[in-house]
């Protein structure tokens, strides 16, 4: 029983205290480039984060607890923003992006690219798994999304978003590595799976 509340209480703080790192990196100023209303920002960088480091759930949850924070007002995304109406303008897809984002990175992570044996797999598979989920994914529900808000042409829409690749790449690039070190550190933080797997 000691053990089951320690493990809870270990993950509330760790949804916490990522939720918060996401909320932090929003105090960076956004970057608007283009005729395409989405800024450029680092809170992406947080969701590849939770997800590669925490896993599926945890990560998902701290996303989760970030968007109830803004939905009830607060103004942690970047720029100052909260509130309904961030998630009804052309950013809100990404904005929703972010919680399958985390879903999939953790998975992705946990179950596939942590088992790989050898530094290059190990980063290549993370890598990978990171840009699945924190571009592929959230673009999937951005993309649409600010087509039909603004009134833009999917195609347009789409063609625009390809001014956030390189910085997405490299948020990226910053992720795995993190993860990959961290991991290697701490290899409890996701139950120890690759304990047995890392060579």
């Amino acid at each position: 029983m000691a053990t089951d509340t320690s493990q809870t209480t270990q993950n509330t703080v760790l949804v916490a205290v990522f939720a918060a790192l996401i909320a932090a990196l929003g105090l960076v100023p956004p970057i608007t480039v283009g005729i395409i209303p989405v800024p450029i920002t680092l809170q992406t960088l947080g969701v590849m984060l939770a997800g590669a480091l925490l896993g599926p759930v945890r990560g998902m949850l701290s996303v989760v607890v970030l968007h109830a924070l803004v939905l009830a007002g607060l103004p942690l995304l970047a720029g100052g923003r909260g509130g309904l109406g961030v998630f009804l303008g052309p950013t809100g897809g990404y904005l929703v992006g972010w919680i399958p984002a985390a879903l999939v990175i953790g998975a992705l992570v946990q179950y596939w690219a942590l088992r790989r044996t050898g530094t290059a797999a190990r980063f290549a598979a993370v890598l990978l798994s990171v840009v699945l989920g924190g571009i592929v994914v959230i673009y999937a529900f951005g993309i649409p999304w600010t087509a039909v808000v603004t009134g833009l042409p999917l195609s347009t829409s789409a063609l625009g978003s390809l001014v956030f690749i390189p910085g997405d790449l490299l948020k990226a690039v910053v992720a795995t590595l993190a993860a990959i070190n961290v991991h290697r550190s701490y290899r409890r933080l996701l139950g120890g799976v690759q304990q047995t797997t890392a060579r």
